[in-house]
């Protein structure tokens, strides 16, 4: 009796799934037969439809992103990108076409004075997901507390040794991994990061339309939001900072 009901759970979990890859599979139809627009609101219906956005959405963010691409909407495909990579960091396909449509991107704006440790840092830090580094943490935590006993109960100098640097090396571990979840979640939480979706927008110098003009944006060029207000949001790219309307960007 206790396996029907199994089976019975089952059989309904798939009967709910196979709406959403029968979708999935229309809209790849769409796509291969050079129908882009709908395609695209294909794949963005099922994202609209999700009762939950997790990993297994990366590729439907990813597919999005190419038929984007191919209508012409370079702000919207670098967008998808971009959230596919949220949701699966090691997407080797997804990052692939970001850069490619980030070469399309008229600005070139880099921030002369990062430091190369910080962006390697950065890119440590993506190169996996939270959940990832909260395992790291937890399993180099462990790995801390037996280094720390076999530091105090072993009998060999060569043990107690062995133990001391390990449990030192993983307390590390923890701090970089227990930091990098951090900095993920609150990245992901405050959804910072945004994208200008308008074709060319000028920075100004107040949240206001009087406000003097700082610098130029065109679409598809990645920001980071510093505050808002109103509808005006203070904005960081390279070594510039400005405001610029809500309208005229979409957070990742």
């Amino acid at each position: 009796m206790r396996h029907l009901r199994y089976i019975i759970v089952f059989a309904l979990c798939s009967l709910l799934f196979v709406p959403s890859v029968a979708r999935s599979q229309d809209a790849n139809t769409l796509y291969a037969s050079g129908e882009y627009q709908a395609a695209a609101e294909a794949y963005q219906a099922i994202l609209d439809s999700a009762t939950a956005i997790n990993k297994d959405y990366a590729v439907v963010y990813y597919n999005l992103g190419n038929a984007q691409f191919k209508r012409g909407e370079l702000a919207q495909s670098i967008l998808a990108y971009e959230r596919a990579l949220r949701l699966d960091p090691t997407y080797d396909d997804a990052a692939h076409n970001l850069a490619f449509a980030q070469s399309r991107i008229t600005d070139n704006i880099t921030d002369t004075q990062a430091f190369f440790l910080s962006n390697w840092l950065k890119a440590l830090r993506n190169a996996t997901s939270q959940t990832v580094w909260q395992y790291i943490a937890i399993v180099a935590w462990i790995v801390v507390l037996v280094g720390i006993m076999l530091f105090l109960l072993g009998q060999t100098v060569w043990l107690r040794r062995t133990a001391f640097y390990t449990a030192m090396l993983c307390l590390v571990l923890t701090i970089l991994a227990g930091c990098n979840a951090y900095s993920l979640h609150q990245r992901d939480t405050l959804r910072a990061e945004a994208i200008i979706t308008q074709g060319i927008v000028n920075a100004k110098s107040a949240p206001d339309r009087s406000g003097t003009d700082l610098f130029t944006l065109h679409e598809g060029t990645k920001v980071v939001i510093k505050e808002t207000l109103a509808d005006w949001a203070n904005i960081h790219v390279g070594n510039y900072q400005g405001w610029v309307r809500l309208s005229h960007l979409e957070r990742i």
